[in-house]
This record gives structure tokens, sequence and C-alpha cells, in this order.
């Protein structure tokens, strides 16, 4: 994990501290002098491998109160440019922060200018950090984590003041629903705890005045002070900051609120640092007051990380990927080995079995031919069955026909069924011999209808081929039809020959 190092710069001097999970270690205290500039420069060098953040604490802070039109994205932040321009000209430092969006008057955005005015104050610190391309998260101001503090301890009021000791004076900050609208810093001339405390109290009442005054607050409002003190000066503070007119002040525990926090390094006197340090490192404010010049580092870092968190994501993914595929194979290695030991304890036990079978005198491949020939043979075999109910339901439609003789057969195919006739698959031929019995006084062409009548009964019947071998007369070209030469004659019965193909299905 990347080290984490604050930079605390008030009006005197730059202390450097390593922030590492809730714990402060002082690394070393520079003033404006060349040769500690040139002494921190040479820190610098030395942790190269850090994330620097710097938290200023100096008296030239300017806010102003800016409303703009209903605007986004490029058009909002150009205008946010020129009004930065317009109040803090001469500063890169600076920074807005929305308040929000008024309900009247189309929507209208209010904003709140912050700039820090001295920049020269800054320069020869940022000037060694971009020297040693040390990676600057932004610049932040006291001010700005007063409303943080105030919200996780639980304190944060609509509209407030937030008194601490910083270095040798006192940080003043007006709240707004945990957004610093004010901010000052007042010279202590007493440093002691009870000139402290008197201090915090009249501090209070001049601040209290002021806004009146700037018609950020009301003269019937109360308005809360909370006084961030170390419980050594609980009584004295208690003492001085009385409650009067619309001023109530509320003593805050700086070792409670540590815990609160999570800072595991508790505040050695009143002095409040450690704490406003911890909230930049574990929950920094999202607006700051560097501008990307200042960042450059900082964001190549952010680039780098991005580059190998993505890479490390995918070696993780990779890893996943073989694992699994690493996981699969064993399986599928146990399930063939599985498989194989299954194969081969049914191979055995068949062996064991086909052992007891009575032997054949044949080995298994001829007998797999002639069951296979058998299986052929069987699928062969048909029965007459269907020509059968065919000619009789002919018949019994026809009492004057009489069968004399039957002859079925099934052919192969490509065999002929005649010496005139050819098949193209297996089929039933069922030869027909029968004769017609005339009544008496009937004619030869009435014989022949009653054979074509039958003949057409046969047909009926789909998928079958009816041919006729003899007609009931010889009905050979140019001879005439005619009947008997006597009455016996025409009651002989009249004998015929027709044949019936059926297809068999495969």
């Amino acid at each position: 994990m990347t080290p984490r190092r604050l930079l605390y710069l008030d009006t005197h001097r730059l202390t450097a501290y390593l922030w590492r999970q809730g714990n402060l270690t002082p690394e070393g205290v520079f003033d404006t002098s060349d040769e500690d500039q040139a002494r921190f420069a040479d820190y610098l060098d030395t942790q190269r491998d850090s994330q620097f953040a710097l938290l200023a604490n100096v008296a030239e802070e300017g806010h102003v109160v800016e409303t703009i039109p209903f605007l986004q994205g490029v058009d909002r932040q150009a205008l946010i440019t020129r009004k930065i321009g317009q109040h803090f000209l001469g500063t890169p430092l600076a920074t807005a922060f929305s308040l929000g969006y008024e309900k009247k008057r189309r929507k209208d955005e209010k904003l709140l200018l912050s700039a820090l005015t001295n920049p020269a104050h800054f320069e020869p610190w940022l000037f060694c950090l971009k020297e040693a391309s040390a990676p600057l998260s932004g610049i932040f101001t006291v001010a700005q984590l007063g409303g943080s503090l105030l919200r996780k301890l639980g304190l944060l009021k609509k509209h407030c003041l937030l008194l601490s000791l910083q270095d040798h004076s006192i940080r003043e900050s007006f709240l707004v629903e945990g957004q610093a609208l004010f901010s000052r810093m007042a010279p202590l001339a007493d440093s002691s705890i009870t000139g402290l405390a008197s201090s915090f109290a009249a501090e209070a009442g001049k601040l209290h005045q002021y806004l009146i005054g700037q018609r950020l607050i009301s003269r019937d409002e109360a308005l809360t002070v909370f006084v961030l003190a170390h419980p050594q000066a609980f009584s004295a503070i208690d003492k001085a900051c009385i409650d009067r007119g619309h001023l109530n002040f509320s003593i805050v525990d700086s070792h409670t609120a540590a815990r609160q926090i999570g800072l595991r390094t508790l505040p050695e006197d009143n002095r409040s640092d450690g704490l406003f340090l911890h909230l930049l490192a574990s929950a920094p404010p999202r607006q700051q007051f560097a501008g990307e010049g200042p960042r450059h580092d900082y964001r190549l870092t952010q680039i780098r990380q991005g580059i190998l968190a993505v890479g490390l994501i995918t070696l993780l993914g990779s890893l996943l990927f073989a694992a699994q595929k690493s996981y699969e194979t064993v399986t599928l290695l146990q399930e063939s080995a599985a498989l194989k030991l299954a194969e081969s304890e049914l191979g055995t036990r068949y062996r064991e079995i086909s052992a007891t079978f009575p032997q054949l005198g044949i080995d298994n491949d001829t007998l797999r031919r002639l069951t296979n020939r058998y299986q052929d043979l069987k699928g062969q075999q048909h029965l007459p069955d269907e020509a059968f109910r065919q000619l009789a339901a002919a018949l019994d439609r026809m009492p004057a026909v009489t069968l004399t003789d039957l002859d079925w057969k099934i052919i192969a195919a490509g065999k002929p069924a005649r010496a005139d006739f050819t098949l193209d698959g297996n089929a039933e031929v069922l030869t027909v011999r029968g004769a017609i019995h005339a009544e008496k006084n009937t004619s030869s062409r009435q014989i022949l209808a009653s054979f074509d009548q039958f003949v057409a009964l046969l047909r009926e019947t789909p998928d079958s081929e009816i041919n006729i071998l003899q007609q009931p007369f010889d009905m050979e070209p140019g001879r005439t039809l005619r009947g008997g030469d006597s009455e016996d004659e025409t009651l002989k019965p009249r004998q015929f020959t027709v044949e019936i193909i059926r297809k068999i299905a495969p």
C-alpha cells in the first residue's frame, strides 16, 4: 500500500507527518529559511514512494457567496472560472463549493468561492514538491474539515461556530449545514489555559456580532458555539464560556473526538492539528485548492496505479480461469480413470459370464454373421393375408365368379415376375384362376361385363397392379364375338386368369 504523508503548513513553518492506520508520526519541521527548504527537498527525495496531501492553516483566506444561472458542463465551469478571477485575481489556489439550487428564480445555483489569497506563501513548498516529482493529492484548509469533524461526532447543526486552537492562534469557522462560509484566525496573546478560555469567549462574541452585521444570521437566531479543547482545559473554558444572549457554548473533548473519528494518537495539549490531519487522511474533501499543475505527478500516480490495478485484475482473472480449467482437467482425468476401471471390471465380468455359456463350436464372428442373416430373413417374411382379403372382398360382391386355383409367391427385387415384366423392389404376386358361371339366356357381352366388374373391384385397392393373363373369351383381333351354338355351350363356365401384384414395404 502506498504510504500516506501529510504536510501541515501554518504561517511560520511546515510540519511533515506519516499517517498509518490512524497513527500520526511527526517526521520533520521546516521553517521558511533557505536551509530548511533545502532540507525539505532532501526529505522528499527519501520519500519518493509516498503520496502527499497539504493542510493549510493560514490567515489569508477569502470566501464569497455568489449566485449563477443554472448551467452544466463546460459552460458552468467557464462561468465559475470567470467569477473566481473577478473576486480573487492573482491567485491560482481557488475553488468553488456548490451550496445547492434556489427553488425560485429559474433554479439559480448558489456557490461559495474560496481562495488562498497569498500564493507566495505556498510557492517554495510547491516548487520543492514539483522538483522531487512528489505526488500531491491537493491543498486543503482547516476550515474545510470543520463540518466533517462535527458530522462524524454527530454534533452538526444548521448554523454553528467552531473554535479550535491551531498553532498559536484560534481558528474561527462559521458553518452552515457543514460548509464553512466564513473562517478567520485570531491571534492568541496569552497561551495559558485561563488566557485561552477567555480568548474563546471573547472571540465568540466578536464573531457573533460580525455575522449579524454581515446579515449571515439574524439577531434573534440562536447560535451554538463548539469549542474543541483538551480535557485539562474543560474547567477553565466552562467558567469563561457562559451562555449569554443567543450564544450557546458546547465544549468538545478532543480525546473523545479523536477516539470517535479513529485517531489513535491522542492530542497532548489544546492544539487540534492531529484531528484535522487524520480527517484529511481518512476522509478528504472532494474540493481542494491546488490546480492541475501542482497535481501533475499525482495524476501520473493515479494513472500508474490504475494500470497496475487493471493488470492485477487481469492477472487474477487469468489465474482464476487457469485454476478453473485445471480443476476441470483433473475432474475429467478422474472421470476417465473411473470409466476405464469400470470398463475393465465389466470386461472381466463379461468374460466370466461368457465362460459359462454352452460351446457352439463356432467363433463369434461366424455367429454374428448368422444372426445378422437371420434378422435379414426374418425381415423378408411376409404372409398373403392382405392379398387374400383384397380378393375375398371382390368375390363377395361377385357371386357368379368362382375360384379354381391360387398361386402366391414373393419375387425379389430385380428378378422377373414374368418374361416380359421385372419388379423394382420386393413384391408379392397372386395368380388367380377362376370361372364365371352364366345363367340361362346370358349373352357373351354380359359375361364379359361381369368379368370387367370383377377386375375393377380388384383395382379399387391402392398399391396394387392387376394384369389379365386370360380372358373368359378369346379376344383376338379380327375375330367376331358370338355366343355358343347351343344352350349347353352358353351355360359352360368361362375360365379366366388374373395376376395381382403388390409391392412389399421394406
